[in-house]
C-alpha cells in the first residue's frame, strides 16, 4: 500500500475518534475528505494495525477494507458535509464568535512566466 494512503488512513481513524465522542445529536455530518480514501481501500484485503482495529471496533485480522466500510457507512442517509469550523460537531453560527471563513489564497504561477 502506498505510505500516502496509509498516513491518511492514520488521520481520518483519529479524526473518527474524535467525531464519535461527540454525542449522536450534537455530532455534525461525516467529513467529506473520508471519501476518497474509504474508496481507494474498500477492497484491500491488507490487515489493518491492532491498534488501529482497536480504534474502530473492528475484530482481529480486520483489513483496510472492513476500515473502509466503517467510513462508508457514516455516510449512508446523509445529504450534507460539514464546514471545517463545524466538525466534529456542530457548531451555532449564532453563538460562534471565532469562526474564520476561508479565503481564496494567492496561487504560485511562478513557474508559468510570460
Amino acid at each position: 500500500m502506498h505510505l500516502a494512503a496509509t498516513l491518511q488512513f492514520e488521520r481520518m481513524i483519529g479524526e473518527y475518534a474524535r467525531w464519535r465522542a461527540v454525542p449522536q445529536k450534537e455530532r455534525s455530518p461525516a467529513p467529506a475528505w473520508w471519501w476518497g480514501p474509504a474508496m481507494e481501500l474498500r477492497n484491500m484485503a491488507q490487515p489493518l494495525p491492532g491498534e488501529w482495529r482497536v480504534q474502530l471496533g473492528l475484530p482481529e485480522r480486520a483489513s483496510y477494507a472492513a476500515g473502509a466500510e466503517i467510513f462508508l457507512k457514516a455516510f449512508a442517509g446523509q445529504t450534507s458535509a460539514p464546514w471545517p469550523y463545524d466538525f466534529p460537531g456542530k457548531t451555532d453560527i449564532a453563538d460562534a464568535t471565532d469562526v474564520r471563513d476561508l479565503h481564496p489564497q494567492p496561487s504560485d504561477d511562478s513557474a508559468f512566466q510570460p
